[in-house]
């Protein structure tokens, strides 16, 4: 145990214990921490208590004139005054002096020594020590005696709630970002994952200042060449299950930079969902859950300590934490060469787009901002039918600029590398949900694979009529009836009009993005009839 004075952040309880070793943090976490166990595999079982997700809507950053024209303000990054901050930092640091320890991880964010960042975590739960030991890299023993002092604190009193009276506050949550003062504070909910992508926030704002893209996506690499593809797509698009890939290196699943000389991982673990995880399906995820990682909010049987990935009754968000070595064929360290590919996933409920289709760099920005996926009827309530979701950059709750500044950055990169940019549809086919059905996973895996060998380069293709970009109509290994989607619905006419409803729906959510893109990026949209 690695003794630290935390004075220089205002704190002073004495029992400060610094990056402990897991098998400590588990006896800390099982003698403190009721209700916490460990799984038939050997995983820790923790509760984050009522929260049990993000909570976007409780997100502060600091209005600040060194950074306030920077800032991409509205429903994302709502503004909070200096004073309002110091109150919830004096909260959160006079929550934090009365217990009787502290738990401090040291790590660093971001693979390429250039590029990366110390970060200081200082929490009263063992739980989220060890999740962000997991989710940080982490230093060498004489890295930790050289560390210093960080370029990002994060002040988790999770456990202490806001105060609602406080000015700007909406609940007993609070989770508040000063990018001057470079420091997070936690208030009122233990969700782990706050602290992951407070880190990621923070990235997000830095890593554009010095022209390098920070991008919320999955990457893999080729084992012999070191080239590298890059996947995004929001939940349930297939980004984790196609970059669990065994024939490639593992850069990482969910956050990366892209710099002049190639992409690397921001962080040391991976994060996954466990909801319904079988070996079957997932082996990678499903092995890495063994001693050392972290499950999140799962229901296990109490006799043998068997967890049941089926049980939602705590929430459908059950996650693993685990460190990226903990995936055989991960690649240490998580650095890679420029990627040769981009794959947008989407699942497109409405059956309208294509299997795969190529784009120009002009619509990869446009596509790029839309972040489109569907929900289909059922996933909420009130869902009866397929309802566009857009999440601009693929990760909307985490920008910080415009997100016209991240496409922007991708353009420069795919024109500077000569990368490929592909559109894959991991949705429905033959028509919409309810009518029509989901794509294989056998297919979109040829696609994939297809993609990465160089195959689909120069394969046939034809103009869609309303989106504009190219779709691949031969792929190796896939019948030629799928590709085409308008010839896979019994009724054109009615592709005509869904397509046409789709279109709609992107040029709708696109016009909040106009005044930050070019007229070349508006213009790569779909066309309406």
């Amino acid at each position: 145990m690695s003794t630290l004075s935390l004075e220089s952040h205002n704190i002073y309880v004495k029992d400060v214990r610094r990056n402990l070793a897991p098998c400590s943090l588990y006896e800390e976490a099982i003698h403190y921490e009721r209700g916490t166990t460990i799984s038939d595999t050997g995983a820790l079982i923790a509760y984050s208590g009522e929260k049990t997700g993000r909570s976007p809507k409780d997100k502060r950053v600091v209005q600040h004139s060194d950074s306030q024209n920077d800032v991409w303000w509205g429903p994302v990054n709502f503004p909070l005054d200096e004073t309002t901050f110091m109150i919830n930092r004096e909260r959160a640091i006079d929550y934090l002096n009365t217990r009787e320890r502290l738990y401090v991880v040291d790590a660093f964010a971001g693979w390429d020594p250039e590029h990366r960042i110390k970060v200081r975590v200082i929490c009263s739960r063992p739980y989220h020590a060890l999740f962000m030991w997991n989710m940080l890299i982490r230093p060498t023993t004489e890295e930790l005696k050289e560390f210093g002092e960080p370029d990002l604190v994060i002040f988790n009193a999770g456990r202490f709630p806001a105060n609602r009276y406080t000015s700007g506050m909406t609940s007993t949550t609070s989770v508040d970002l000063s990018l001057e003062r470079k420091e997070v504070i936690i208030l009122g909910t233990e969700y782990a994952g706050e602290m992951k992508k407070a880190v990621f926030t923070y990235m997000n704002y830095f890593m554009p200042k010095q022209r390098v893209l920070s991008m919320h996506c999955s990457a893999t690499a080729d084992k012999e060449t070191g080239k590298s593809a890059v996947l995004f797509g929001l939940s349930g698009t297939g980004k984790t299950t196609l970059s669990a890939d065994p024939t490639r290196h593992l850069i990482g699943d969910d956050e990366h930079c892209w710099t002049d000389t190639g992409v690397f991982n921001i962080e040391g673990g991976c994060y996954a969902k466990a909801v319904y995880l079988t070996r079957d399906a997932e082996p990678q995820i499903f092995d890495a859950l063994r001693f050392g990682a972290v499950l999140e909010n799962v229901v296990y049987d109490e006799g043998d300590h068997h967890v049941d990935f089926d049980n939602t009754s705590i929430t459908e968000n059950t996650r693993g934490a685990y460190p990226i070595e903990f995936i055989e064929n991960a690649r240490i360290p998580c650095i890679a060469g420029h990627p040769e590919n981009v794959i947008f996933l989407t699942c497109d409920a409405f059956g309208v787009l294509p299997p795969v289709a190529r784009l120009t760099p002009e619509q990869a920005e446009y596509h790029f901002i839309s972040g489109y996926t569907a929900k289909v009827a059922g996933t909420e309530m009130g869902v009866t039918e397929p309802q566009a979701t857009f999440s601009p950059c693929f990760g909307g709750p985490f920008l910080v600029w415009h997100p016209g500044k991240y496409a922007s950055l991708l353009s420069d990169k795919l024109l500077s590398h000569n990368a490929r940019v592909w559109l894959i549809n991991t949705g429905w086919t033959g028509g919409p949900y309810g009518v029509g059905q989901r794509m294989k996973l056998k297919y979109t895996r040829a696609m994939v694979n297809a993609i990465y060998s160089g195959e689909l380069s120069d394969a046939p293709s034809e103009k869609d009529p309303v989106f504009g970009f190219d779709i691949i109509s031969k792929c190796p290994t896939v019948p030629d009836e799928v590709m085409l989607p308008r010839k896979t619905w019994d009724d054109p006419a009615e592709y005509d009009k869904t397509a046409q409803k789709l279109a709609n729906l992107f040029v709708n959510n696109f016009k909040t993005y106009v005044d930050g893109v070019s007229e070349a990026v508006c213009d790569a949209g779909p066309k309406l009839s």
